[in-house]
């Protein structure tokens, strides 16, 4: 991953190397402008932080993680066509972009601190390229997170951020960290993006509620610093509910028991599920909540913490000795294991 802003893989602010395709044969060479679009849209696009002693501008940033932390970090790609619609809004995918990556580093009980960001754009574009870079810096302020490289490059819209964050040694939530008798618990409302997802696919109405929730995804970092050194385990839910708790029991060598009638649902989500459908909540993925399991003698004190923040956490069931994760549905039928969540590969 290259660290300082560019238009070439290997990172040299203000120069441009013609690529060759598979064949061989060199392309067009890019014009002046898009240097200015670097210049205008990159560089000054974050406020500074005094950990970044150098950031966009040459071969390399210069960072310099603050002593006695730990040095989180995590990548994700997004791909026209396979994570959002081509034609998606360019604000808020400069958003999710980035809110994606966050959530990560919220499931690990991280502060975040800075990010490298490598486009790849069907054309230079400054409108959609204002608009990308908009969301993703308002976002950014919020968290305190500086822009310090980057790539860009002529292709088929992908979009890969690379978040760097810091948490205490010892303190960091992992998906191995889960015992039976572990409370179970989740952030916000689970399965709102997935319908949102379905009904644009079929060409109905998304109501606007379910719209946010799909296109702009809030990292759930307070919660995640708040939760950093609890006993217990943590996950941001990505792939699906049962999908994304299935990875804590497997790292953590147990299993779950999870009460459908607990779960936080938008209304709409819930209409669904009482009709016998609860595959969009429990694997519709991209909610970006936390999925986190809580020993019982430290869940007074984070409810309370909890309250006192204005977190909305739910409890919705435990970790047990047996492995699989069953579903307890409200009629009292348990079911085992669970619908399977998104999987790159195979769906």
């Amino acid at each position: 991953m290259s660290t300082a802003c560019s238009t070439r893989p290997r990172v040299r602010c203000g120069r441009w190397r013609r690529r060759r395709d598979a064949d061989g044969h060199v392309g067009a060479r890019v014009t002046d402008s898009e240097f200015d679009l670097i210049r205008q849209y990159f560089t000054p696009a974050t406020a500074p932080r005094d950990d970044v002693p150098l950031g966009i501008g040459d071969d390399c940033a210069l960072l310099a993680p603050p002593p006695g932390l730990q040095l989180a970090v995590s990548v994700d790609t997004l791909v026209a066509g396979r994570h959002f619609l081509p034609d998606v809004d360019p604000q808020s995918l400069g958003h999710k972009a980035l809110a994606v990556n966050l959530s990560d580093l919220a499931a690990m009980g991280a502060m975040p601190a800075w990010a490298t960001l490598a486009l790849t754009l069907p054309a230079a574009d400054r409108a959609w390229l204002a608009a990308f870079m908009r969301g993703f810096t308002e976002l950014a302020a919020l968290h305190g997170v500086q822009l310090v490289g980057g790539d860009t490059t002529r292709g088929p819209l992908s979009v890969t951020i690379q978040v760097h964050g810091f948490v205490e040694p010892g303190m960091a939530l992992r998906r191995s960290g889960g015992r039976p008798g572990d409370r179970l618990f989740v952030s916000g409302t689970v399965g709102g993006a997935a319908l949102a997802l379905r009904l644009a696919q079929q060409g109905a109405p998304v109501p606007q509620t379910l719209q946010r929730r799909l296109d702009w995804p809030q990292p759930r970092i307070a919660l995640g610093r708040l939760l950093a050194g609890s006993t217990g385990a943590a996950i941001d839910i990505s792939d699906g509910l049962v999908a994304d708790l299935r990875h804590v029991c497997e790292a953590s060598a147990v299993g779950a028991r999870v009460d459908l009638a607990s779960l936080p649902l938008p209304t709409q989500v819930a209409a669904v599920c009482a009709a016998g459908d609860w595959h969009t909540a429990l694997a519709g993925g991209d909610d970006y909540e936390l999925l986190f399991a809580l020993a019982p003698d430290v869940v007074d004190e984070v409810l309370t913490r909890c309250r006192g923040t204005g977190e909305a956490i739910q409890e919705i069931g435990v970790l047990v000795d047996e492995p699989g994760v069953r579903l307890v549905y409200p009629d009292g039928r348990i079911g085992e294991d669970g619908p399977d969540g998104f999987d790159h590969f195979k769906s």
